[in-house]
């Protein structure tokens, strides 16, 4: 049975995928899996060696390009390019209006959320199988539900794999115990003050561990190199491409990090990974793995550094590194 999958975007969305298609390969030995992505996330997708063809979405670029020439060019090519893979059903994972979208491009039956599931009801006039599943479980628990709805299996929810590989041959990190610092999130109120990556790195070098800082803008640039200069045994990475730092993620022995897309992918690693809120609630859309932790600001009590670095401790101790 040949299956695509339409999940385009966020980049936490699409980690959250990653088990729903452990438990289908499990469970029915003749399925295989193609997915639709927004583009910037196709090396994300790309990290799951069961997932065959990766069709590139523009939704994003061709809204600020709706009246260029390019942009329905590239519509119709994705269009063919579904049409010509021949699908037995499309996994509208997403349930917006936008993913429904794409979904009917591939001219195949397409399975989803119904209206009281999806996050946009009126996705669910375009499916051909409508699918409820409770809102108020998390995403990667609602997605494993849809799946096994669909393809007709019970999925094991006792397990958690998301079934993704480190990508190899790519930059090196350190030797020895390295911890990962993710500065960078969407959103300002989202973000933890230069002084508290600063003071967590010291606390993490006085515990024997060489602190990783990326970036990928010029402000997350300015936060990096302030944390390598105030803390001299920091590694600050150049500019690099996502599956370079997926790379150095994966390799890393800790990962403490704000609410990002990337916080997500250590969990999904199972690397002992602290997400810290500020601003924003974890509730149903939170980190998850075995040696997942998520600290929240509470009022006037907000996360300290000290705070992360010894739930850092408590998880490598439970993973027993």
């Amino acid at each position: 049975m040949k299956v695509l999958i339409v999940k385009t975007s966020s980049m936490g969305d699409v980690i959250h995928t990653f088990p729903a298609v452990q438990d289908a390969l499990r469970a029915r030995a003749n399925i295989s899996f193609d997915w639709c992505v927004e583009e910037p996330f196709a090396s994300i997708v790309a990290l799951h060696p069961a997932i065959g063809t990766i069709h590139k979405v523009a939704l994003r670029r061709w809204r600020r390009q709706l009246a260029s020439p390019a942009t329905w060019r590239e519509g119709r090519a994705l269009r063919d390019a579904l049409r010509a893979a021949h699908y037995d059903l499309v996994l509208d994972a997403q349930g917006l209006l936008k993913s429904a979208f794409v979904a009917k491009f591939a001219g195949a039956p397409i399975a989803g959320f119904d209206r009281a599931s999806a996050r946009e009801p009126s996705a669910a006039l375009f499916y051909d199988q409508r699918y409820g599943v409770p809102r108020d479980l998390h995403a990667i628990e609602r997605t494993r539900r849809l799946f096994a709805l669909a393809l007709g299996y019970e999925p094991d929810l006792s397990i958690l794999d998301s079934g993704i590989a480190v990508p190899s041959g790519h930059s090196p990190i350190p030797t020895g115990r390295v911890a990962t610092l993710l500065h960078g999130t969407s959103r300002e109120d989202k973000k933890w003050p230069v002084q508290e990556w600063i003071a967590t790195a010291e606390l993490l070098v006085g515990r024997g561990f060489t602190p990783v800082t990326t970036w990928s803008n010029e402000k997350e640039r300015a936060v990096a190199e302030a944390v390598g200069k105030a803390v001299p045994a920091t590694l600050v990475v150049p500019k690099s491409p996502l599956v370079e730092v997926a790379g150095l993620i994966g390799r890393s022995t800790l990962v403490i990090g704000a609410d990002t897309g990337l916080t997500h992918l250590a969990a999904a690693f199972g690397l002992p990974t602290v997400a810290i809120f500020l601003t924003t609630e974890p509730g149903l859309t939170g980190p998850r793995g075995q040696y997942a932790s998520t600290l929240v600001t509470h009022g006037d009590q907000p996360v300290t550094p000290q705070a992360a670095v010894a739930e850092a401790m408590a998880l490598l101790r439970l993973k027993g590194r």
